[in-house]
This record gives structure tokens, C-alpha cells and sequence, in this order.
């Protein structure tokens, strides 16, 4: 018999199947709604991530008055914006200048501000970068590509539970008379924990 010619999908993983029986179970027991559930998926798809911080980021790059006060009271000013919720209801935000470059790491588990980032990448949450990232931040910097001079400080910062960081990372040369949406597409998720650099 030929092989036919139509398009055949990877069956779902072995992780996605047991999500979905988890899911039905609960569903049919009463346990869950399945329209929260898909509330819950869009709002992480759509509505959070690292577009929202990088608004954050340009908006405080091109008007220093928010800037101010994004730095005074980084919740209220990234609520400003619309960004608030679980997991960022205490925020503070460091700046990074030609004197300290910052960056975030939690060393219990893995507290990180979804509203701005969204979900934390699964190497912030791995043993080796919690404990590294506080004992040597200027090598764990260089394997994601960031050599930061020995004339510039590091400083690490420990998210908590109660308090959540997010970097301000500098704002690069030659971005004179750029937009906050173009501005915006220059920051990275990591120039926002302070594993990279935004970048023109």
C-alpha cells in the first residue's frame, strides 16, 4: 500500500498527555472550571511576559519623570502602565550604569515579577544558577555572553516572596530619536534580570 502524502503531527508528549488527564479528572470531579483554566492560559499568553517590562524599560528610558518614579515605587509605576498582579506586588527596580551593573537571581526557588517578565526561563530556576549567580556573578555573566570590566561593581540581588528586582539596563548608544515601541525592542528579558544587555 503507497504512503500517503497528508501532513501527520508529533503526537502531544508524555507531559503534555498527563497535564490533559489531570485536567479532565479534575474537571469532571468539579475541582476546576475549565474557562478559568483557559483564563489563566491567556493571561500568561497574552497579557504578561517580557513585552510588558520592556514597555516598562522604554517608557523609563524616554521620560525621566516616570523614570523617577518607577525607581521610587517600581509597583505603582509599572501599574501605571497596566502591569500589576500576582507575583509583582512588590517591586524594585535597580538601575544599571557606567558604574554598577545589576543583576537578579532568587536563591530559595524561584521568585521572579510575572507581570513584567512572565514566567521565569527554566535555567533561573536550576540549582547551578542560584548558587552561582551570588558566589561568582562576574563568570556565570560571561557564559551568557556579558563581560562586565573589573572596574565595574556587580551587584547581586535576592528576590523573595516579599520583594521582587528588575534590572533598568542601560540605554544603549546610538538611539537618539527612537520611539518608546522602538526602544522597547531593544530590551531583552535577560538585560532585565541582568544576564544581558539591551542592545541597538
Amino acid at each position: 500500500m503507497p504512503h500517503d502524502s497528508h501532513d501527520h503531527t508529533d503526537p502531544p508528549s508524555d507531559l503534555a498527555l498527563r497535564v490533559k488527564a489531570l485536567e479532565t479528572a479534575l474537571t469532571r470531579k468539579g475541582y476546576v472550571d475549565p474557562d478559568a483554566i483557559d483564563a489563566v492560559v491567556d493571561t500568561f499568553e497574552t497579557k504578561v511576559g517580557p513585552r510588558n517590562g520592556a514597555a516598562v524599560i522604554a517608557k523609563a528610558w524616554t521620560d525621566p519623570a516616570f523614570k523617577r518614579r518607577l525607581l521610587d515605587d517600581a509597583s505603582a509605576a509599572c501599574a501605571e502602565l497596566g502591569f500589576s498582579g500576582q507575583q509583582g506586588e512588590q517591586l524594585k527596580v535597580v538601575e544599571n550604569t557606567d558604574a554598577v551593573h545589576n543583576m537578579v537571581v532568587c536563591t530559595l526557588c524561584s521568585c521572579y515579577p510575572w507581570p513584567v517578565l512572565g514566567l521565569p526561563p527554566s535555567w533561573y530556576k536550576s540549582h547551578a544558577y542560584r548558587s552561582r549567580a551570588v558566589i561568582e556573578p562576574r563568570a556565570v555573566l560571561q557564559e551568557f555572553g556579558v563581560d562586565i570590566p573589573n572596574n565595574k561593581e556587580v551587584r547581586v540581588w535576592d528576590s523573595t516572596a516579599e520583594l521582587r528586582y528588575l534590572v533598568l539596563p542601560e540605554l544603549p548608544a546610538g538611539t537618539d530619536g527612537f520611539t518608546e515601541d522602538a526602544l522597547a525592542e531593544l530590551v531583552s528579558r535577560d538585560s532585565m534580570i541582568g544576564t544581558g544587555v539591551a542592545q541597538a
